[in-house]
């Protein structure tokens, strides 16, 4: 095959991880077949068909990713890649290397292009003391006759080392004929639809969110959504779908600066930073919703409706649609706009190009034609909402029988409006700033009956997570929190489940002299592998138990603490043999000091419980730690919440 192109970035990841959020800057392939972003403190070099991007210039910083472009044969050319075992090939050679660990392998067929993601880890070194470990991203796509290989390799390093190489790797995206489209020659939008929660419910008490997004199908929006926590680096109230299936959002601060646009991977849960910037929103206003057109632009409007921005993926540009509130013009303004009044800053486009507005005292829409920008002459009203205040959002999206509806979402629930009657209906409850979706502009998926949801395969191995061997008589059981099967292992610990794609699968995994494990995993809409770690009951080995924790300042415990501590007490009932030592942590809040005495109590308050339920005292000893050993930054809520623990560690096994 003939190298057209091999692109070099060295990375140097000092740099990089003291400015995690900057901006990229854009590299356009000549040819206009696809763009990538890369930061903007790197320096271009370009060396006949080489180029090399690099902090201060420098080809050997440490860590490189390559784009390689390779024109297929012509035999082949036509040819699915993905039905050639593309996804087989390359997990074959990752289990030939020394002590390796897929963290995921997962294809997918978007219609225009073919896609293989990989993420893998393996020893530097064959030799049976050596540490070191190499880590490799990559992405290879097939389009027009031609692949794609996108690839960063390093040596292995802590988690946020990684983020940057993601960026890289998210940001690359295929451009239309004309070097103004997007992954594909039209809209591949799914069915799926998101918003983003307002409020979540954390001990007993409801606290403000805006980070976590809920994940709804048109089959049936009214069932419980796939969560995913807190996955925003920021709280927003604006959320919007692209053709690419990625959810675009920017942070509600009212900063009255400029501020990057996120990109939001739900199929990997993966996100970063791209290089759109929107502008300063005001100094008395903040970024309150997104939508997208039919064009797959994106759009973003400020609270008091007197900011419209919008982004053009395919190139990158971001245009000031408006900076006066278009229903100023309209004889209804001065009822909506009074003092004390509400706001009607949340939208939604449909494909004629209305703009439609929530004003959120009443629910009432207000309909702007986006070219003249001339709003109509009156309101909509709408019956059947229960309450005043509190509408958020609205979005129009195709159900699972093709019948176009609006959604709207309501101060304690989400609706569907029939535009025909302006009747309201109840499809669940939920508080939600913003929704996303963008089926509308593919059109309906099938003309007729529910759409057909194939099933996908997840395979992998289990392996012990300190040697990474293979652990083939360990028992596999999969699927849901309450109903789950045993899933047979080959000698070679390899297992193969079907499941519903975009499903989360909960693997439990037990072995004697093995830590149980409990895990959920998010299956993708094609065929992926990804590895189940167990660790070993290994003195020295330290195992946190999740879910445990105390009322503020005491050491009673809450309710949601006894599921962790009746794992803990199942397994020390299950290995006679096994002494642990309970270790306190607290948070840096307060006197130090006295943070050390809480956190000996609370040691105390777990091993009581265990005892009491028929654990020898001399099996359990206690540590308090205080807030001596955080394994997070303490200096904001949403980290320092994760010093306040308890763990224990393995003293002996015999």
């Amino acid at each position: 095959m003939k190298v057209l192109l091999t692109l070099v970035l060295a990375i140097c990841w000092q740099t990089l991880c003291a400015q995690p959020t900057a901006g990229l800057s854009t590299y356009t392939d000549a040819k206009g077949r696809f763009r990538l972003g890369y930061p903007g403190a790197w320096q271009l070099q370009q060396t006949g068909e080489q180029l090399t991007f690099s902090p201060g210039g420098s080809p050997t910083a440490p860590g490189q990713a390559t784009l390689t472009i390779r024109a297929r044969p012509d035999s082949l050319s036509t040819q699915n890649p993905l039905t050639a075992g593309q996804l087989d090939t390359v997990w074959r050679r990752v289990r030939q290397l020394a002590r390796a660990q897929v963290f995921q392998l997962v294809q997918q067929d978007a219609g225009n292009y073919q896609e293989l993601r990989y993420d893998y880890a393996y020893a530097a070194s064959t030799a049976p003391a050596a540490t070191g470990r190499i880590r490799v991203l990559g992405r290879r796509l097939w389009r027009g006759g031609y692949e794609y290989q996108l690839e960063y390799r390093a040596a292995a390093g802590p988690d946020g080392q990684w983020q940057p190489a993601r960026q890289l790797l998210d940001s690359f995206v295929f451009l239309g004929a004309s070097g103004t489209g997007s992954n594909s020659s039209g809209p591949l939008c799914d069915d799926t639809m998101y918003g983003i929660a307002a409020l979540r419910y954390t001990n007993d008490q409801w606290e403000d969110d805006c980070r976590t997004i809920h994940e709804f199908s048109v089959a049936d929006p009214a069932r419980p959504p796939r969560i995913h926590r807190q996955v925003l680096p920021f709280q927003s109230y604006a959320l919007t779908k692209g053709f690419d299936n990625y959810l675009y959002s920017v942070t509600k601060a009212p900063t009255n600066t400029p501020e990057y646009v996120y990109r939001y991977n739900p199929a990997t849960r993966q996100g970063s930073y791209t290089a759109w910037q929107l502008p300063a929103q005001g100094p008395e206003a903040v970024w309150i919703a997104a939508a997208t057109d039919a064009q797959g632009n994106l759009y973003f409007s400020t609270s008091d409706a007197s900011k419209l921005v919008r982004v053009s993926p395919g190139t990158g540009a971001v245009a000031v649609v408006w900076t006066s509130d278009p229903a100023r013009r309209a004889a209804y303004y001065a009822s909506i706009m009074f003092a004390g009044a509400g706001s009607h800053g949340n939208f939604c486009l449909d494909e004629a190009g209305t703009l439609y507005q929530i004003y959120s005292t009443d629910g009432s829409l207000i309909k702007v034609d986006l070219k003249s920008r001339q709003p109509a002459p009156t309101l909509t009203l709408l019956t059947g909402l229960p309450e005043r205040g509190g509408y958020s959002d609205l979005l129009f999206q195709y159900d699972a029988a093709g019948h176009r509806r609006l959604y709207l979402a309501g101060p304690k629930a989400l609706y569907w409006v029939d535009m025909n009657s302006r009747e309201t209906h109840f499809v669940r409850q939920g508080v939600y700033t913003d929704l996303a979706g963008c089926n509308l502009f593919r059109g309906p998926a099938r003309a007729s009956g529910e759409p057909v949801v194939a099933g996908t395969s997840w395979r992998g191995r289990v392996l012990d997570a300190a040697t990474l061997q293979p652990l083939p008589t360990a028992q596999l059981q999969l699927g849901t929190a309450d109903e789950k099967v045993t899933v047979p292992l080959t000698p070679n610990g390899i297992f193969s489940s079907s499941t519903a794609p975009g499903r989360s699968v909960v693997a439990q995994v037990r072995l004697p002299g093995y830590f149980p494990t409990d895990s959920t995993y998010t299956i993708g809409s094609g065929p992926s592998v990804r590895d189940i770690l167990v660790q070993p009951l290994t003195v020295g080995s330290i195992l946190r138990l999740p879910g445990v924790q105390f009322e503020q300042g005491t050491t009673r415990l809450l309710l949601t603490s006894y599921p962790a501590l009746d794992e803990l007490l199942a397994l020390l009932k299950q290995n006679p043999g096994l002494t642990i030592q309970l270790r306190g942590h607290t948070d840096n809040v307060g006197d130090p000091q006295k943070n050390l005495v809480l956190s000996e109590q609370r040691v105390s308050a777990v091993k009581i419980y265990l005892v009491g339920l028929g654990i020898a005292p001399r099996r359990i000893s206690g540590i308090g730690l205080g807030g001596t050993e955080p394994r997070a930054s303490n200096a904001r809520e949403a980290t320092r919440k994760l010093n306040r623990r308890v763990e224990f560690q393995v003293t002996g096994t015999k």
